[in-house]
């Protein structure tokens, strides 16, 4: 009869790429059951946007159903998301991801809002919040332009759409109206659309922040525990001139940064389906070597994702198996498992290897 060890023993051949160590080591294999010729067990992972979950389940099944006189594997996949340790916690807000460009004008909220639903479909509790108070684009982008969020207990309730709980000061005034305000009030604005929002419980809290490197940036990274940033720019080298200062700021602070997506890449023509590099190219491989991070994406100037956000449907949302969203589903999946990796340095839980 097969015993635990057995099992322990096959799974260790199943290697994370991210961390550079077997799963049993790394504590992902619990509740293993053995009845017979029957084996079960839970693979726990960092993330529910893991981009090699299936890879992972499939790995196992194989491994396990090879042992002798085993008919039947059944492989649990489950997610528990970390957090790094820090004195700034928000409660109940585990990760919080600031989507950052150094140019307006890129499609900054775009990425934010389609990578934050990505998040959510498989699985992950997740926020968005609107910290551009100039110039908020969520409500409309999220189709809640119209609504207007209550207050409990002192605290504004977050809106809901798309399984994502939202906030902007686009819900607290008129869309028509101008916010003629200094730094310092636009910057306790933000820290009150987190603070007093009744976020509850969220693996990631994305932060849609507004172009620049300016007040609301430092005053959130002074003031909350930012996990890491995820930068957009376009090829064009006037948007990687800014993006790369933009990467500058983070560095300087020593906020991770995640990686960089390339937005516009190609155009992608609507007759033909044919691409062309409008913007230029190979512009955000360049900025990536330079500064050491990778790439997480590159998204097509496309008809769908500006119709769709326009419509305050997000291509992610209201077509998931669309090739355009499954760009924002890779991004989201490698953004996570980024961020996972950063937190397992951190907390010195691992030895980390440079591949």
């Amino acid at each position: 009869m097969i015993v635990e060890q057995q099992v322990l023993d096959a799974l260790r051949v199943i290697i994370d790429p991210d961390l550079n160590q077997n799963i049993v080591e790394l504590g992902f294999v619990k509740d293993i059951c053995i009845e017979k010729e029957k084996v079960s067990c839970t693979i726990e992972l960092t993330t529910p946007a893991c981009p090699i979950k299936e890879q992972f389940r499939q790995q196992a099944h194989d491994l396990l159903i090879a042992l002798p006189n085993i008919s039947h594997v059944n492989i649990n996949m489950t997610a528990q998301v970390r957090q790094a340790p820090s004195k700034k916690a928000i409660q109940g807000i585990k990760n919080i991801i600031a989507v950052a460009s150094g140019k307006g004008g890129v499609g900054k909220s775009t990425t934010a809002v389609n990578t934050a639903i990505a998040l959510a479909q498989t699985g992950a509790k997740v926020g968005l919040l609107d910290a551009d108070i100039y110039g908020p684009s969520i409500p409309h982008m999220m189709g809640l332009q119209h609504e207007k969020p209550s207050t409990s207990e002192k605290q504004l309730q977050p809106l809901h759409n798309y399984g994502i709980a939202t906030m902007s000061i686009g819900y607290l005034v008129d869309e028509s109206d101008a916010m003629i305000w200094r730094g310092p009030m636009v910057s306790g604005a933000v820290m009150q659309l987190i603070q007093d929002v009744a976020w509850g419980e969220l693996d990631y809290l994305i932060i849609d922040l507004p172009p620049g490197t300016g007040d609301i940036h430092l005053t959130l990274v002074q003031k909350i525990p930012l996990s890491a940033a995820l930068i957009v720019t376009t090829p064009q080298k006037i948007a990687l001139l800014d993006c790369a200062r933009g990467i500058a700021m983070f560095n300087k602070v020593k906020v991770p940064v995640l990686g960089i997506v390339e937005n516009m890449s190609e155009f992608i023509c609507p007759h033909c389906n044919k691409g062309s590099h409008i913007f230029s190219s190979k512009g955000a491989e360049e900025l990536a070597k330079q500064h050491q991070v990778s790439i997480l994406g590159h998204i097509p100037l496309d008809l769908k994702i500006r119709e769709s956000s326009d419509n305050g449907i997000p291509i992610t949302a209201q077509d998931p198996h669309a090739s355009q969203s499954k760009i924002y589903q890779s991004i989201a999946g490698k953004a996570a498992s980024v961020l996972s990796t950063i937190h397992a340095k951190k907390a010195r839980q691992i030895p980390i290897i440079s591949v």
